[in-house]
Order: structure tokens, then C-alpha cells, then sequence
């Protein structure tokens, strides 16, 4: 029986049910922390120290938390991650009921949780092709569900449930994203176990962390993959920085408007998702990965010369649908190709280079706002977008992805196993 027609795991509904509830009350968090932070204080540069620091765990700890996830129990980490955060959410949550919360306790709640979710997110990512027999095709399947319903609970559902619980009370939302959390621990706690990953683990921390890291930098369509969302975190942090001020100048438009241009960009987020898998098997991954990405370019494009929301709205909807396809499509391959016991590393040293490129991407965007025109960053970011699509279109051509997965496919009927590459 071929992947196409094989049924995703009994586990896999557990671990997609857990990731939902947990979603769920990051979107809640998402809301209700600047929110909290705003009842503290106005200071601007206060607030931005409670968001940045959510951020700084995986610039500094990125690399050495994949070492630590390549060594330690998948399974055991993320219940673990889950229920350290669970009972982290009660200290703010008891001090914002005694009236004693304060911007530093904020602030340190947030390194706290990026923490946890440095450990949760880069074990999940590992165990997943564990669970799934490293198949590319279920692989393909299972990150469009978790990627639309991650989408939607944090995007959709968790911002206004968390707006709203705050009204009850300040603690109220904390203790709801204690409640995910606490959920998601008990589900992840009943997955089936995995064989802890092997190799090199008589090595030191820091010499496996630089193997992993030597293991993307060396390989061109691991490389590939991983600048894609480095490169695409400069444009879209650029786009993001402006994009308020922009919709508001230049489009006419004013909060309520601006929320559904977000929407727009959320619901673009789903579709994208949910066509990944069909994108890759009538396009072959490779050619998907780079119409998706030169999509986003053009996308961007679009936003940048809109001269109204009707058109600006489209655009970033379409834009959405890229990414969405994008991280499915990329995620999937990672994790069909890179062998069990690096992947913890390889997972957290792309997603390190996506974080370390967000604070720059932010900080090129206000540049160029101020020193040009507001439409600037838009322009700039669409075209950084389509040079990374040419520069990358090699290096994840379909011809890459063929051989590399048939070189990480250990059994005689890979062929069969092989998703269409064109």
C-alpha cells in the first residue's frame, strides 16, 4: 500500500488535538500580554522589552536546545516543556490577582515561555517523521493540519478569547493558557515513544551543536531551506513595522479595517495549508517551494502599489497562501531528509536563522519608512522576496529533492514511497 492511500497514525490525532489546545492559548497569551503589559505602563520601549524577550531564547540557546532535544527523550520533552509552562503561567497569574504584576516579572514570563517553546516546538519537530515513519507523503498531510489549525486557533480564535477574557480579570487569560498547556502535557504524555535518537552523544554539547549547525550549513538544499524563511523574515518584518501606518495613510483605512486585513492575510494562511500537499505532488516539491516563494514576491508586490484595501486585502490573502504552502511544503522535506538523530539540531538552527533575521528586518523597514516613503519597505521586501526565490531556485530544485530523498529512504520500494517530483 503507497503513502498516498495509508492513514495518518492513531498517535498523530493526539498530537494534533494537543498542539491545537495549545495553540489555542498561545493566541489567547498573544492578545493578553501586550494588553497586560499596557495596564502597566505607556512607555514604549518598556513594552517592547516584554515582546522582544519571547524571542531572545532562541538567539541564544537556538543551536545548544537542538543538541539538547538530538540527546533527550522527543516525547518526554515536549510534556515536560508543556507542564514547566503550565505552572509558569501561575506566578503572573497569582500576582496579577494580588495586584503585585510588574513589567520585569512580564518580561521574564515571556524568556520563560520562549524557552519552553525553543524545547517544545524543536522536539515536536523531531518526533513528528518519528511517529510517521519519516513517509513524505503523510509527512505532507499531517503539517497541513497542524498548520491550518494552528493558524486558526492562534490567529483566529485565541486573539479575540483572550481580549475578551481579560475583561473578566487580569489573571483570567493567563490561567486559560495554563489550562492548554496543562491539556496538551496529558495528550502529549499518552503518545506512543520513539527510539531515543542515537549517534554522537559521547560528544560534547557544543561539539554536537556545531555538527548540526555544519550539517545545514554544508548541504545546498538543506541551506536552501533554510534561507528561505531567514530571508523571507527581513522582508516580511520590514512589511510588518509599516504595515499599520501604511494601511492607514495610504489605503484609508482605520483599525477595524486594518483587523481585516490581517484576516485576510490568516484565511490566505489556512488555504495555502490545506493545497500544500496537492501543490507538491502536481508541481513536484521543489518547483511548489519556488512558485510559492515567487508568489509571496509578487504578492508583496501587489500590497506595495495598492492604491486601496480591495486590492490590498487580496494581495496579502495571496500572500498568506504562499507562506502557508511554503512552510508545509518545507517543513515536510526537512523532515523526510535529515537523519533522526540531527534533526533536533537542523530544525533549531533554521529556525534560529529566522529569528536572528526578524530583528533586522523590523529595524530596515523603519529605516527606510522614515528616510524615504512608507511605501518603500513594501517595495524593498517584494524585492528581496524574488531575488531569494532566483538565488534558492537551484538549491531546492526538484532534481535536489528527488535524490535526497531517495537517499534517506533506507528500504528497496522508495520508488513507491517517492512523492512526484516532475
Amino acid at each position: 500500500m503507497t503513502s498516498d492511500v495509508r492513514k495518518l497514525p492513531t498517535g498523530f490525532g493526539r498530537l494534533w488535538t494537543a498542539q491545537t489546545v495549545s495553540s489555542l492559548g498561545d493566541g489567547v497569551s498573544h492578545a493578553a500580554l501586550p494588553l497586560l503589559a499596557l495596564t502597566l505602563t505607556r512607555d514604549p520601549m518598556a513594552l517592547a522589552v516584554v515582546t522582544a524577550t519571547g524571542t531572545l531564547p532562541w538567539l541564544l540557546f537556538g543551536v545548544l536546545g537542538g543538541a539538547l532535544v538530538d540527546r533527550w527523550d522527543r516525547r518526554r520533552t515536549m510534556w515536560v516543556a508543556d507542564t514547566a509552562r503550565a505552572v509558569l503561567l501561575a506566578i503572573p497569574a497569582g500576582a496579577a490577582a494580588l495586584d503585585v504584576l510588574s513589567i520585569p516579572l512580564l518580561a521574564c514570563v515571556a524568556f520563560l515561555l520562549g524557552l519552553g517553546a525553543l524545547f517544545f516546538d524543536t522536539a515536536a519537530t523531531a518526533y513528528l517523521p518519528d511517529l510517521l515513519g519519516r513517509d513524505s507523503a503523510l509527512l505532507e498531510r499531517a503539517n497541513s493540519r497542524l498548520r491550518g489549525t494552528q493558524t486558526a486557533a492562534s490567529g483566529f480564535a485565541g486573539p479575540p478569547a483572550g481580549s475578551a477574557l481579560l475583561a473578566l480579570g487580569r489573571a483570567v487569560p493567563l490561567l486559560a493558557d495554563a489550562v492548554s498547556f496543562a491539556v496538551s502535557a496529558v495528550l502529549v504524555r499518552s503518545l506512543p515513544s520513539t527510539p531515543r535518537p542515537t549517534g554522537g552523544t559521547r560528544e560534547s554539547l557544543l561539539r554536537q551543536a556545531r555538527a548540526g549547525a555544519s550539517y545545514v550549513f554544508r548541504d545546498q538544499l538543506l541551506l536552501g531551506l533554510a534561507l528561505r524563511p531567514a530571508i523571507g523574515n527581513i522582508a516580511f518584518l520590514a512589511v510588518e513595522t509599516v504595515l499599520a501606518l501604511f494601511a492607514h495613510e495610504r489605503l484609508g483605512i482605520g483599525s477595524f479595517g486594518f483587523g481585516l486585513l490581517l484576516t485576510a492575510e490568516a484565511a490566505g494562511g489556512l488555504l495555502g495549508a490545506g493545497i500544500a500537499s496537492f501543490l507538491g505532488r502536481r508541481l513536484g516539491t521543489g518547483t511548489a517551494l519556488t512558485c510559492t516563494a515567487a508568489v509571496e514576491g509578487l504578492a508583496v508586490l501587489c500590497l506595495a502599489a495598492a492604491p486601496n484595501p480591495y486590492v490590498a486585502g487580496p494581495a496579502l490573502a495571496v500572500c498568506g497562501a504562499g507562506m502557508g504552502a511554503t512552510m508545509v511544503l518545507g517543513l515536510s522535506l526537512r523532515q523526510s531528509i535529515v537523519p533522526a538523530h540531527l534533526m533536533g539540531r537542523v530544525a533549531s538552527t533554521s529556525r534560529m536563522l529566522a529569528m536572528c533575521a526578524a530583528p533586522f528586518g523590523a529595524f530596515l523597514g523603519g529605516w527606510l519608512a522614515t528616510t524615504y516613503d512608507i511605501r518603500t519597505p513594501l517595495y524593498t521586501a517584494a524585492g528581496l522576496l524574488l531575488t531569494m526565490t532566483a538565488v534558492t531556485s537551484t538549491m531546492t530544485s526538484n532534481r535536489r529533492v528527488q535524490a535526497a530523498v531517495r537517499a534517506a529512504t533506507p528500504t528497496d520500494d522508495a520508488e513507491d514511497r517517492t512523492p512526484f517530483m516532475g
